[in-house]
């Protein structure tokens, strides 16, 4: 929690150890996404984006920000991702899963058309969106009754994740915004391994759904996902083989996972060495604008 915090000697000390030159900072879980009150959640979004800013503004050359967004008021989001890029130079918005809009039990998500707004201004500033776990929501919860060894990033992040992302895949979301992009983090919350077969039985089962592409079609044109705190050999052949190196990104998430692991890990994975800097750096830097990185 303390390393959360801070932004300087340990944070540079841990990434200048790592051979890690540039990070994109985030708000955590579950962020702005928990805040029931709509205004209280606009006003805070706001606050913490000034404040990263602020961090930022003291070593651009290290850090770049995601910007945290109060999806409670849709339209008001719009109007602070359109700030947090213009005025802020953030690199894209990072939402923390579901939002909660009033309800403390149950989430909304992001394929609703309350968000259509939204997604419309993403589309405009050409910004990806990072989906990030957070955690389960009571009205969720009968599934870990008795286990809760399965909650969190154990299992429940990535599962949950993967879920919110095949309802944008599988709604036809991406027919109507085709040029969205979006970000998985923990190699892709396992969806890469169950894509063949997510689209084989929805071939079989599509209920009412008729979106223009196959699932992997739309994987390629539209996601990118992270390494953040999957360090697993076998894990980024699966992606490269599924997604293609040139949506797979370097990510550590730090503090939760340490930089000089992560660092280690990727230097010594078992592919090519284009793929290789394409991973470390050259993809990030070119779907964010990173200068030298």
């Amino acid at each position: 929690m303390e390393k959360l915090r801070e932004f300087d000697d340990v944070r540079l000390g841990s990434m200048d150890r790592a051979g890690i030159t540039h990070t994109i900072l985030s708000l955590t879980a579950p962020g702005i996404q928990s805040i029931l009150d709509p205004a209280a959640a606009t006003a805070e979004a706001r606050r913490q984006n000034d404040f990263l800013a602020a961090q930022v503004a003291k070593h651009p050359d290290r850090y770049s920000g995601f910007a945290a967004v109060a999806l409670q008021e849709p339209e008001n989001a719009a109007a602070e991702l359109r700030r947090a890029i213009t005025e802020l130079g953030f690199k894209g918005v990072l939402v923390n899963g579901y939002t909660n809009a009033g309800d403390p039990e149950h989430g909304s998500y992001l394929d609703e058309p309350r968000y259509h707004g939204f997604w419309e201004t993403l589309a405009e500033l050409d910004v990806p969106l990072y989906l990030h776990p957070r955690p389960s929501l009571p009205g969720g919860q009968a599934l870990y009754a008795g286990h809760p060894e399965m909650k969190g990033a154990t299992w429940g992040f990535g599962t949950e994740t993967a879920s919110h992302a095949v309802r944008l895949l599988l709604s036809g979301h991406f027919d109507r915004f085709p040029t969205a992009k979006l970000i998985l983090g923990h190699l892709g919350e396992a969806l890469p391994a169950l894509l063949w077969r997510t689209q084989t039985m929805f071939e079989a089962n599509p209920f009412d759904q008729r979106p223009r592409k196959t699932l992997p079609e739309y994987v390629a044109d539209n996601i990118w996902i992270t390494t953040s705190g999957t360090f697993s050999d076998h894990a980024l052949i699966n992606a490269v083989l599924t997604v293609g190196a040139d949506h797979i990104m370097f990510s550590v998430d730090y503090p939760y996972s340490e930089n000089a692991g992560a660092a280690e890990w990727i230097e010594r994975a078992p592919i090519s060495e284009l793929d290789r800097r394409k991973i470390a750096h050259g993809n990030a830097a070119a779907l964010f604008g990173i200068e030298g990185a």
